[in-house]
């Protein structure tokens, strides 16, 4: 228990009642002046001098007394208050010394008022029996004690194939992709482990010192998801391919697909192409056709004016010819020699050597390289990065570039701009609609009652209207503070950007109105400033 604190103690004289204090040991603490002042509210003595008992404390020597009234009172007995303390974790006893004449606690004394102080598990005996022996008082001892809960851990799932789909192709000196050595596509053998399931620890339960029982934190549990050629260990902890093919990861459910392979071209030979795995195309995919995959789409011929979505990743080795109606779409990226008048659409990046004409949105990056490098005309969308040789044109093509927002929110954010100027316009004519008809009941021309269940359903529908309004309002107003706290994304401009080019960066607009070579665009609070490359 360390050194003894100072203390105090009644003493009961025939003259009076006095209280002698008594210096600390070394180390120990001093006499907290209220400490002394509660416990004699405790014995109920109101009438002293506290001035003289604050003297006698900041000039205490060894031990010293103060008379603190002419009354003689009763004997007054040894004192314990007990303290519940840190979330009932701990219950602290405070001992203080009998008078003269008082009588001492025993062990079954102390116990006795930890139970009336609610203390029901945790009873330190050998603190106890220590006070018991040693007499320290003014002191904070522990006199019970919680059992701690015992923390658990969540289920881990270790996979062990490539999950990150963010890896960039290699590429060639002259800045071309080697798609030879894409490094995107995890393949997987038969029989060939997965994933691992370390299963979660639950932990255990504590008591506290009221006997309540202490929950352990919740813990997350896990089991390994997956699809078919799959199988599992009898215990469930190990995942294994039943086939060779491709893993992917999507939605934390494993997938594994065997490779479809068209060898020539996917036109009226072959009809649309719908299929679970991956898709390998030899061919050309002519307009007109369908290349639905619920994993990797690869091409090696061209694709015209057809329609190409995949789960996973879309690579095209030689390019898009879309003629204006060919679309691509991908949870993943997009990797492809050129875009020429096409629609596209990447979960992830894209990477090309040039850009025609086109509507391209990725939710990373867009980058456009190699020999050419070029972006002319139409519209360039990114979360996070466009970046390219040259934009525009000589001839002051109109070109979009926009980064910074992910575009399905901002195409999100101004599909609702849309919905609610034309709910608007639904909610004046039901507005204006409802007023005719009040005015007609209310001057008392009589209406049939076909018009009443009219008016009803009018009345009905602008609830439902208003409701739906309130509703997308709040997702807009969400929306728009997102992006008008957004100040993210950046456009790089290896070489020139020409007259006629529209720079967008979270919102702040920026038209490049003579050549800017050499640059980065970035956003600035309300501007966009143009930064050496």
């Amino acid at each position: 228990m360390g050194s003894r604190n100072g203390f105090f103690q009644l003493n009961i004289k025939e003259d009076g009642t006095y209280i002698k204090l008594f210096e600390p040991e070394l180390g120990g603490q001093p006499i907290l002046f209220n400490d002394l002042t509660d416990y004699l509210l405790d014995m109920k003595l109101y009438e002293y001098d506290k001035v003289a008992i604050g003297k006698a404390l900041a000039e205490l020597k060894k031990e010293t007394e103060v008379k603190l009234m002419d009354k003689k009172i009763y004997p007054v007995n040894e004192l314990i208050k007990v303290e519940i303390r840190e979330e009932r974790m701990l219950a602290m006893g405070r001992f203080y010394p009998p008078s003269n004449h008082g009588t001492t606690l025993k062990k079954e004394d102390i116990i006795s008022n930890l139970v009336r102080a609610g203390v029901k598990y945790g009873v330190d005996e050998n603190n106890i029996q220590m006070f018991l022996n040693q007499r320290n008082y003014c002191t904070d001892i522990i006199l019970a004690k919680a059992t701690s809960p015992v923390q658990g851990t969540d289920a881990k799932i270790t996979y062990h194939f490539n999950t990150d789909l963010s890896l960039k192709p290699k590429r060639n000196e002259d800045g071309s992709v080697d798609f030879h050595q894409l490094n995107t596509i995890s393949t997987c053998k038969k029989n060939e482990l997965l994933a691992t399931l370390t299963p979660a620890d639950n932990g255990r339960p504590g008591i506290d010192v009221c006997g309540n029982m202490i929950k352990p934190t919740k813990i997350n549990n896990k089991v390994l998801r997956h699809g078919n050629k799959i199988r599992l260990s009898e215990d469930g902890l190990r995942m294994y391919s039943e086939v060779d093919g491709h893993v992917t990861l999507t939605e934390g459910r494993v997938f594994v697909s065997d490779i479809y392979e068209i060898p020539a071209d996917v036109d009226v030979s072959t009809g649309d192409i719908f299929y679970d795995g991956n898709v390998i195309v030899k061919g050309n995919v002519i307009t007109g056709f369908k290349v639905i995959a619920k994993g990797n789409i690869e091409v090696n011929g061209i694709v015209e004016g057809a329609v190409l979505e995949a789960g996973g990743q879309i690579i095209l080795k030689r390019g898009m010819q879309g003629m204006n109606r060919g679309i691509l779409k991908a949870n993943g990226n997009i990797i492809t020699k050129f875009i020429e008048n096409s629609e596209v659409y990447a979960g992830g990046y894209i990477s090309t050597e040039s850009i025609l004409h086109s509507k391209v949105s990725a939710k990373g990056d867009v980058l456009v390289g190699g020999k050419r490098g070029f972006v002319t005309g139409g519209e360039i969308r990114s979360g996070t990065l466009i970046s390219v040789k040259t934009a525009g044109s000589h001839m002051g093509t109109v070109t979009l570039m926009e980064v910074g927002i992910d575009p399905g929110i901002m195409e999100e954010f101004r599909g609702l701009e849309k919905q609610l100027v034309n709910m608007q316009l639904d909610k004046e004519k039901l507005t204006k609609a409802l007023a005719l008809l009040r005015k007609k009941l209310d001057s008392g021309i009589d209406i049939t009652s076909d018009k009443i269940e009219f008016l009803k359903q009018i009345t009905k529908n602008n609830v439902i209207l208003e409701a739906q309004m309130k509703e997308y309002r709040k997702r807009y107003e969400e929306l728009r503070n997102e992006i008008d706290n957004n100040s993210s994304g950046t456009i790089k401009v290896q070489e020139v950007v020409y007259p006629g080019t529209k720079i967008v960066i979270s919102g702040v607009i920026y038209y490049v109105r003579e050549e800017v070579k050499h640059s980065r665009f970035v956003r600035d609070r309300a501007d966009i400033r143009v930064h050496p490359y």
